[in-house]
């Protein structure tokens, strides 16, 4: 049921569809798009594709063939979200490795994790926004969730984004999806008294990469926060909500370079470098720099650990915020590369959140 187009049991047609997303879009132009298909009740996706040769087109793989070209664009805008939080950063694709459904991206100022079994729908869309048109490539789950964008900026070359465009145009330009649930593996959860803690603790301990971690969750079969609350405050302690806000506001003040970890189903975005502009609108909690945008739902933060992990060059420690289901909203680092230590004055500042530790573990 669509509550913004009919309170018919039946799905819509698509001139409904169509009418009512340019309603909404005149009412609400400041609506984000996934808030906007939200309210519609369709998938994001679905609305993407129901402007198919009007604006849209719909794209094929490969999608590794795709992601190898895009450096032929120059400079764009890259966009990866959660529920609770959206990455923006600008720069250039470079130093791009695919093999088989893995990826990377390793550029200092565009760097990604790809996981393209995810990737299973692609546009290429032109809209009109505040009076502007914006150009970008979209891409979704099987079930209609966004997992990357790629927009153009005033310095992208449009004659790639023309070539790109009708290369991988797929040949039927269909405005309907076939959507199918995401069949995501459950995390595998013992209840706390049938952890061996001890051995939990001993081999987090003997970990010497933090990429272990999940490795380590599966051998012992807990959640990412259950094995957080039950390793205990050598390596994990809780900390006041409002503990991002102090990193955030302390990197602002000293000009030190930190790391920013936000993940979609099918890409883990990252920020490396300083934070300017530290701004709350409404429940959001933003970063507004030049190159580097963060929109963090602060109201939807349910807990916050700062955490220790072993590596070759030594401790590593993050923040890092969970929603109420125990999903990762954020991971934050100090500025780090293989082979050279983690920043003195990031472990400090992390450090110093032990003083707004919290109680109700």
């Amino acid at each position: 049921m669509l509550n913004e187009i009919s309170s018919a049991s039946t799905a819509p047609s698509l001139p409904e569809l169509l009418e009512a997303w340019r309603r909404l879009r005149e009412e609400q132009p400041n609506l984000r798009a996934r808030d906007l298909a939200e309210r519609l009740g369709v998938s994001e996706a679905e609305l993407v594709a129901s402007r198919c040769g009007d604006g849209v087109t719909r794209l094929h793989g490969p999608w590794a063939d795709l992601i190898r070209t895009l450096p032929e664009l120059r400079h764009v805008m890259v966009l990866t979200r959660n529920e609770n939080c959206v990455h923006e950063k600008k720069g250039e694709f470079a130093n791009i490795e695919i093999g088989g459904a893995m990826g990377v991206v390793l550029d200092e100022a565009i760097d990604l994790r790809l996981f393209l079994r995810h990737w299973v729908f692609g546009f290429a869309v032109r809209e009109e926004s505040r009076g502007r048109w914006l150009r970008s490539l979209q891409f979704f789950d099987g079930d209609g969730r966004a997992v990357h964008k790629v927009y153009l900026t005033e310095r992208s070359r449009q004659d790639a984004w023309s070539g790109l465009v009708a290369r991988f145009a797929a040949p039927v330009q269909s405005p309907l999806l076939e959507l199918a649930a995401v069949e995501e593996p459950l995390p595998l959860r013992r209840d706390d008294e049938a952890v061996d803690v001890a051995s939990l603790r001993e081999q987090w301990r003997r970990m010497r990469d933090p990429h272990d971690f999940f490795a380590l969750l599966k051998r012992h079969e807990v959640t990412r926060t259950q094995a957080l609350r039950l390793v205990g405050p050598e390596f994990a302690r809780r900390v006041d909500d409002g503990a991002v806000r102090t990193v955030l506001n302390s990197a602002a003040a000293s000009g030190l370079p930190i790391m920013v970890f936000v993940g979609s189903p099918g890409v883990v975005q990252i920020h490396t470098g300083p934070v300017h502009e530290i701004k709350t609108v409404g429940p959001w909690l933003n970063i507004l720099d030049e190159d580097f945008n963060l929109h963090l739902r602060e109201d939807r933060i349910a807990q916050s650990w700062m955490v220790r992990k072993p590596s070759p060059e030594g401790q590593v420690t993050s923040l890092e915020l969970y929603d109420a289901e125990g999903g990762q909203i954020v991971q934050f680092f100090g500025k780090r590369k293989p082979g050279i230590p983690e920043l003195a004055a990031w472990r400090e500042l992390a450090e110093g959140l032990a003083g707004a530790e919290v109680s109700h573990v």
